[in-house]
Order: structure tokens, then sequence, then C-alpha cells
């Protein structure tokens, strides 16, 4: 698969630094360009541009530390900080636009019910996306 853009949706999580990682992996042989966002989940009750103060200097801290990894690997990140009603369809829409070709998705390893559950962020954008979606999850906490 040729590759020259690369789209890593962060929530500030370590599995996402491991998202990163790969992405740097994947992008460095194509020279492809990669850009991280992180997308603010705005309640309905509140107005979509609402200035959520924590939430946006937690997104910021990220995107910075997301900068210093890329650096720290000898490449370089376009960063996004987004407001949205839902992630998933935030994450699909700048695919789009961005015209990627693959997005990396870091995603925990909840049980829920007693059974791993994708959540869904997660399959919304699998159903979604038109490029490729390469998952990375963390090791399952509980291994029954």
């Amino acid at each position: 698969m040729k590759l020259s853009k690369v789209l890593v949706p962060v929530v500030g999580r370590k599995i996402d630094d491991d998202a990163l990682q790969s992405a740097f992996t994947l992008a460095r042989p194509h020279k492809a360009r990669i850009y991280v966002i992180y997308v603010i989940e705005v309640p309905r009750t509140r107005p979509l541009d609402d200035e959520m103060e924590s939430e946006i200097e937690k997104g910021e801290r990220y995107l910075e530390h997301a900068e210093k990894l890329a650096s720290a690997a000898g490449s370089k990140v376009e960063t996004e900080l987004l407001q949205a009603r839902e992630v998933g369809p935030a994450i699909v829409d700048e695919a789009v636009e961005r015209g990627v070709d693959a997005i990396v998705l870091g995603i925990g390893s909840k049980k829920r019910f007693g059974e791993y559950a994708l959540g869904t962020t997660t399959n919304y954008v699998l159903r979604n996306a038109p490029c490729a979606v390469l998952v990375y999850r963390e090791p399952l906490q509980d291994h029954e």
C-alpha cells in the first residue's frame, strides 16, 4: 500500500503513543504526511463552539506531546484540535477532508458484560472510513 497521508486520532492515553509510533514507522518509507487530531466531544446541551477550557488544555498538551514524540522519532506531524458532537464522524470527516490513505487508531481493551467491545467510535470509523484503518489495541487487561 502506498501511503502519502496518515491520520492518527488521539485522546491522551498511553495507547496513543504506541499508535503514533506505528504511524511513524508506516509513514517513513513513503515520506507520508502524518496528521494528528484530538477531538473534544461537545455535549448537545452546550453550543458546539463552547470554550471547554479543561478539555482544550488537555488536548493541546497531548498534541504538544505528539509533536515531541514525532521529533524524537525523526518525523514531523501536523496537529489539530477539533470540537464535534461525536468523535467517530469527526474522524471520518477529517479523513475525507484531508484525503488520507490510512487511519491509525489506538484503542483500549475494555470489556463490557464480560466480552471485549470495540466501542462506538471504533465501530463507526471501521464502518465508514473511506481508507484503510489500522487498529492498534492495547493488551487485554483481564486475561480470562
